[in-house]
């Protein structure tokens, strides 16, 4: 079974300027834990996907009239993550 790691380093390889822009900024992985895990760890699974749903809704939602091709770049990296989550 993959585990979270497994997923980020995936995710590093698969989009090698994705870590350090907009999408998963500095300031969320400045502490001992990364913001997006101690959400995770605040909810259950079902809870936790449902949360990724939501921004990603959010994201494709708003990109015309925000921020067009970031926001949808935020929106892929919250349904790869989902998508880890699905294959679990």
């Amino acid at each position: 079974m993959k585990d979270i790691e497994d997923f980020k380093d995936e995710w590093r390889n698969e989009n090698p300027t994705a870590t350090s822009d907009n999408i998963n900024p500095g300031h969320y992985k400045d502490s001992e834990i990364e913001c997006i895990d101690a959400i995770e760890s605040s909810m259950s699974k079902e809870a936790f996907k449902g949360y990724l749903k939501g921004n990603i809704i959010k994201y494709v939602w708003r990109y015309e009239q925000k921020n067009g091709v970031e926001d949808l770049k935020k929106a892929r990296w919250y349904l790869a993550r989902l998508v880890f989550y699905a294959d679990d």
